[in-house]
């Protein structure tokens, strides 16, 4: 196992961005390919959500088992195992041959999701101080926008030239390759970590303890808001824009690398910038952007070009608010928690993603995009609302190097007290 005093947390962040450019470009993936699906299974507008649907809630329930159990076990082993799992699994879609094969490979996906997506935010949590978790956590969260630019319309035309199957192939490999890295450089953090059986008595009791503080359920509830949203927004958004507005397949493909690119630019600023000013502004004004974007999307998008534009705005918005959310959700709880907590949002968060794909799936065809959309808009603006007056801006402590000069310290210094807060 790595040395956490001598591991080069450079490449400990490389491993956790290419995990995650890996596990959400294959979650990605499924918006753009559904037409390939329909066409190749025949199947409903939603029986394609619910593929999005049992991946969400597959996940949720993942991560609300293995967020505690990384309290207990550490993170580098839920890494480990989440990676490995989810590579297996995505080489299996090669032999999903009909709709049912092809649920079941999402439900597997999904359990590994839920190792992953929890996991790697705690790490970061243990690892990096907390006034470099933001710079942190931004460079992790760029693999999800570079997944965007390149791994998602790379698929698309995988998908469309070859059969919907391939993408996952392609991700199969950088997955496992990311399990590598974890397995020879990321090494167990430094960390205060749950020293008690994790039995069902104690798996229990330590959500029942979680629920009861103040800040937590508005924690968690930001998460079910700005996944639902996310779900209701961009679920069947290629669906219209190929049936409807009349943009090809490729375009498609280019429209997420437009939108991966404008997440890349963002996703780090954002991250560094948070240590400075704070989570909460940048969390609360991109949330009403995205909004808006959302709202205006049926009247202003009559062709590729205003989708790309209009696209390009809502991904900064997404890549603004994310780091510095989960950067301020790990100063919440203290270590031995923090994989609970972060388990408990994520669990949340993806129900609440399955939740808004479910009720695209059967509002887009009765009433049409415009009911996602607009929908997606009330969701997202109801979590600004709800991170404003609901969660806490803890004193960040400034560092004497800059996170962005020289690499940052591998001891964790304990996190400041939400009671800091003003």
């Amino acid at each position: 196992m790595p040395d956490s005093k001598t591991a080069n947390p450079y490449l400990i962040l490389f491993a956790l961005w290419l995990m995650m450019f890996s596990a959400s470009s294959q979650l990605i993936i499924m918006v753009p390919i559904l037409p390939e699906i329909a066409e190749t299974l025949g199947v409903s507008p939603f029986w394609r959500g619910m593929l999005l649907t049992a991946y969400a809630l597959s996940l949720g329930v993942s991560a609300l088992i293995t967020g505690p159990a990384s309290d207990r076990i550490g993170r580098r082993r839920i890494l480990i195992y989440g990676t490995t799992l989810m590579a297996v699994t995505l080489a299996m879609h090669t032999v999903a041959a009909n709709y049912t094969l092809l649920l079941t490979m999402r439900l597997l996906a999904g359990v590994g999701g839920g190792m992953l997506s929890g996991g790697s935010v705690a790490y970061v949590g243990d690892y990096f101080p907390y006034d470099k978790r933001g710079w942190a956590n931004g460079w992790v969260m760029s693999g999800v926008a570079f997944g965007q630019v390149a791994g998602v319309p790379l698929g698309k035309v995988l998908a469309t030239g070859f059969g919907y199957r391939w993408p996952f192939l392609m991700f199969a490999l950088t997955m496992g390759g990311a399990a590598v890295l974890i397995w020879r450089f990321v090494p167990e953090p430094d960390a205060d970590l749950d020293d008690k059986q994790l039995t069902l008595h104690r798996f229990r009791e330590k959500y029942q303890n979680l629920l009861q503080g103040r800040y937590v359920s508005a924690a968690v509830g930001s998460y079910f808001l700005m996944f639902c949203g996310f779900g209701l927004f961009t679920s069947f958004l290629p669906s219209w824009l190929e049936s409807t507005v009349g943009v090809s397949s490729y375009g498609i493909a280019l429209l997420f690398a437009v939108g991966g690119s404008a997440n890349v630019l963002a996703s780090p600023l954002a991250g560094r910038l948070s240590d400075h000013v704070g989570r909460k502004p940048l969390v609360v004004g991109a949330s009403i952007a995205l909004g808006l974007c959302s709202a205006v999307a049926p009247v202003l998008i009559v062709g590729f070009s205003s989708a790309a534009a209009l696209f390009f705005l809502a991904m900064i918005t997404v890549g603004i608010r994310i780091s510095p959310l989960q950067s301020l959700l790990t100063v919440l709880v203290p270590d031995q928690d923090r994989g609970l907590l972060m388990g408990l949002a994520m669990s949340i968060g993806q129900a609440g993603f399955g939740i808004g794909s479910f009720i695209a799936s059967s509002t887009f065809g009765p009433f049409g995009y415009a009911s996602n959309a607009l929908a997606g808009a009330a969701v997202t603006v109801l979590m600004a609302v709800l991170v404003q007056w609901g969660l806490p801006e803890p004193s960040l402590s400034p560092s004497d190097e800059s996170p962005s000069d020289e690499p940052p310290s591998t001891a964790a210094p304990e996190s400041p007290s939400v009671a800091e807060a003003p």
